[in-house]
């Protein structure tokens, strides 16, 4: 094969590779970048609709945690565990206290809002995971995570993360081995030219958005996210987490989803938690470092369990302290601190917070508001770019498929994609999966065009 013709084949599957990465995936992409605009979009709108719950009037001095958490308990009931407490941050908001209530989904709460000042309960509502969200966002994410499908419905956002770094590494090789050479009179773009400006352009604008969504993506979905688990495991890059233990040698483990939810824990009722000492476990953690204004507690699950407060500041990417206190001794048990972090857990814990929006802010909100407007722009324009160059009635071209571009390649560029092919299918399933479909679907179509051929030569 020659170096031209090889060129022309390695183009030509290239082209029809991100055709039909476009024409099936990208559906499912522009649903991830509009759903996920909305919820990044809407946090002020959360705060607003629930901010009889979220904010008080009420003027004077705090009361203890101690009672706060005794009101929440007498509203929600002896029969529900205590989770976790966040405390009002700053004078006019309210007390967020958790309880784990088996009627809830995985990483849902019971949250109740507590008065500080007169313990009145200002809200009942689910929150939801670490981020804390609200009913209302939590409905939108829900509609980013899995179309409200549940598990089945994940496969969704997972094919979208996993096909959208080869889509967008793909578009910008295209563009690079068929870009047109300059002209010192550039010729008057026509409608196809135009738009294949504007995909290419919001293509390159995109580039370094599209490859860190479609990694951090990879580490909330089901199947691919496991196996990036088992890597991140394997080179030591788990986000450290504080021991609860009061035994000495029982250290838990790194928790490989740390960095973006909350692990839906057994409801089963734990011991009599002593709530006196929760103002003197904060004080403890105040004094140790945790100094953000946002903070979490949660009591020990059982009597060989020690209390944590966790920074959950996530507007500052190094408050993520977090600090383990035996509530018997108000002595500090285990420290996890985001400065001693490896760099990758880091980098991970900085990804994942700038993929939600919630990183320095509204700044970040803006940002990502920007990104996914912009990216479904280069959806409907690649889309636009195929009904241009769509073809006009029943043409015959077997050599317009993704088979026969494959075949056309050489038995060494064979062998070389055939072994790309297994290995991201093996990491990546739903893309192995997906990846199949589209050989069968073009099989049958390179089988019925090469019939079609040969009843017209014959």
């Amino acid at each position: 094969m020659t170096t031209s013709s090889a060129r022309a084949a390695w183009l030509t599957l290239l082209r029809r590779f991100h055709f039909y990465i476009g024409l099936f995936v990208g559906p499912f992409i522009f649903i991830a970048a509009l759903s996920g605009t909305l919820y990044v979009a809407t946090p002020q709108l959360e705060n607003a609709v629930y901010a009889s719950a979220l904010y008080s009037d009420a003027q004077g001095e705090a009361q203890p945690l101690a009672r706060q958490v005794a009101a929440a308990q007498k509203a929600a009931g002896e029969n529900l565990r205590l989770y976790a407490v966040r405390p009002a941050s700053e004078p006019g908001e309210t007390t967020r206290v958790m309880f784990a209530d088996p009627a809830l989904g995985p990483s849902e709460t019971r949250g109740i809002f507590i008065d500080p000042v007169t313990l009145a309960v200002k809200g009942d509502m689910t929150v939801y995971g670490t981020s804390g969200i609200l009913p209302l966002r939590q409905w939108i994410d829900y509609l980013h995570r899995s179309l409200l499908l549940g598990d089945m419905g994940r496969i969704y956002s997972e094919l979208a993360a996993s096909w959208m770094w080869v889509a967008a590494l793909g578009g910008i090789a295209l563009w690079w081995l068929t870009r047109p050479k300059r002209q010192l009179r550039p010729a008057k773009k026509n409608a196809f030219a135009r738009a294949r400006g504007w995909h290419v352009t919001s293509g390159w604008l995109l580039m370094a958005g599209l490859l860190l969504f479609s990694a951090t993506g990879l580490t909330w979905s089901q199947w691919a996210g496991a196996n990036v688990d088992k890597l991140r495991a394997a080179l030591g890059w788990l986000t450290p987490q504080v021991s609860t233990a009061l035994i000495a040698g029982e250290a838990a483990p790194a928790d490989p989803h740390a960095e973006h939810h909350m692990h839906h824990e057994h409801m089963a009722m734990t011991p009599q938690i002593d709530l006196s000492r929760l103002d003197a476990v904060l004080a403890v953690a105040r004094q140790t470092g945790i100094d953000a204004a946002k903070v979490e507690i949660r009591p020990p699950r059982d009597a060989q369990q020690a209390w944590t407060v966790t920074e959950v500041d996530r507007r500052w990417p190094t408050q993520v302290d977090a600090v383990a206190i035996d509530g018997g001794q108000l002595a500090v048990v285990d420290k996890a601190r985001f400065a001693d972090f490896p760099l990758m857990a880091k980098l991970t814990r900085w990804g994942v917070d700038f993929h939600m929006g919630v990183l320095f802010g509204l700044p970040n909100q803006l940002a990502l508001i920007a990104f996914g407007l912009g990216l479904c722009f280069a959806i409907i324009m690649g889309y636009r770019l195929w009904w241009l160059r769509r073809p006009r009635g029943a043409q015959v071209n077997p050599a317009a498929t993704l088979s026969e571009a494959w075949l056309s390649l050489g038995g060494a560029g064979r062998g070389v994609t055939l072994l790309a092919a297994l290995l991201l299918g093996f990491a990546l399933p739903v893309m192995g999966v997906s990846l199949l479909l589209f050989f069968v679907i073009d099989m049958l179509r390179w089988q019925s065009q090469k019939r079609r051929l040969a009843s017209l030569n014959g």
